[in-house]
């Protein structure tokens, strides 16, 4: 199974049995403002184009205590985006994630909060403009091809490779993944391409119809790889 419902997590939620996901992997919003980012279209520029496409969206708002304590309800273990912004206590293990922008205007990390340790994890992958990781094992090293970058559609949209990752070091087979924020869609098409049954939602409907659309492009793309690669085997 991979859906993402066009609903209000809360609402779908207060449907969903206590403890029925094995991991829940969510990126909230920390505060409202990036949904007021707008770009229609590639955007030329002085260093290239922009491949970007979302819009404005309605003002953004930010979870509260009782939208925690329902994901903590209906996932047994968790890893959340932003933490660190949120006046609410969570478990002390920790993952950041270095976006290898140092020289940027922009965090230089983002932080995320897990039941699943107590410890610290790194995962470095560079996520700055038209700069991005060549790959999960040379994430500090840039993409050389920029026409391969992952195509943004959301004003906070974090890269497939990222949740790859999690999924690689924190899930296991059979895990049953929900993410309440779905946004590009970035971690439906890792679980996809990892074989985990992915549940996700998303409110804004624009947004939902782009990683909709996001998603069917990715999976028709793999099943055109997949029938050149059974075409090859049968000439061999």
């Amino acid at each position: 199974m991979n859906t993402v419902h066009l609903i209000d997590n809360m609402e779908f939620m207060k449907g969903i049995p206590d403890k029925y996901f094995e991991l829940a992997i969510v990126d909230p919003p920390y505060y409202s403002g990036p949904e007021k980012l707008e770009y229609y279209g590639n955007k030329e520029s002085s260093i290239g184009v922009h491949r970007r496409t979302y819009k404005k969206s309605d003002a953004w708002k930010v979870p509260t205590a009782e939208y925690f304590n329902e994901l903590f309800r209906v996932s047994k273990k968790y890893i959340i985006w932003g933490s660190n912004y949120y006046d609410f206590c969570f478990n002390s293990g920790r993952i950041i994630w270095d976006k290898v922008n140092d020289s940027s205007s922009f965090s230089d990390c983002e932080i995320a909060s897990t039941n699943i340790f107590s410890h610290v994890r790194i995962f470095r992958f560079m996520w700055n403009g038209m700069m991005q990781g060549k790959s999960i094992k040379e994430g500090s090293v840039m993409l050389g091809n920029k026409s391969k970058n992952e195509y943004r559609i959301h004003p906070t949209q974090k890269p497939v490779a990222l949740y790859k990752w999690l999924l690689k070091n924190y899930a296991k087979p059979n895990d049953k993944i929900f993410d309440s924020h779905v946004g590009s869609g970035s971690s439906r098409i890792a679980c996809y391409d990892m074989g985990f049954d992915f549940t996700g939602c998303e409110l804004n409907p624009d947004y939902w119809k782009a990683q909709e659309e996001r998603f069917e492009q990715h999976t028709m793309q793999g099943d055109l790889f997949s029938g050149e690669d059974l075409q090859g085997a049968m000439l061999r």
